[in-house]
């Protein structure tokens, strides 16, 4: 089945499965959210971008409050911390990891798996996992994956 064109914010540049979808519209880098932060939490950053890179393509957004990995929908948000990286992946079901530390319901089979990293070594194969699957929803081929609940 054919998917609908991503929208295109005319202000910022970002893309959205819908037209107007609500964001913070800004001009934001990467960096600026690291400012103030140990270079080991970049470190990690990096490492979980490297590890989602191994599922396919997908674009990276500094929005006002986060980052966010987004193929045609947005399936990674991070956000850098003192002492970790936090953040969460959308999945179609349940799936616990020791990086998770809260997995919540959202309307129908939507679950955000609330994650916090602290080296890259906390990026391991079942993680990896989790951000395969979280690419397949974001790209909306979870269907066709077999993922959901």
């Amino acid at each position: 089945m054919s998917k609908r064109a991503l929208w295109t914010c005319p202000e910022c540049g970002q893309r959205f499965v819908t037209r107007n979808m609500s964001h913070s519209c800004g001009s934001h880098t990467i960096a600026e959210h690291f400012t103030g932060k140990p270079a080991s939490i970049r470190t990690v950053f990096d490492a979980l971008k490297r590890a989602t890179r191994e599922h396919g393509a997908f674009h990276v957004y500094a929005q006002k409050t986060r980052i966010v990995f987004q193929t045609r929908a947005r399936f990674v948000s991070v956000v850098p911390r003192k002492s970790h990286l936090g953040g969460h992946v959308w999945l179609k079901r349940k799936r616990p990891h020791p990086a998770v530390h809260r997995i919540e319901g959202l309307a129908g089979r939507d679950f955000v798996h609330n994650f916090r990293l602290t080296s890259p070594s906390d990026i391991d194969d079942a993680f990896r996992d989790l951000l395969a699957e979280a690419y397949a929803v974001g790209s909306q081929s979870y269907r066709a994956r077999g993922l959901e609940g």
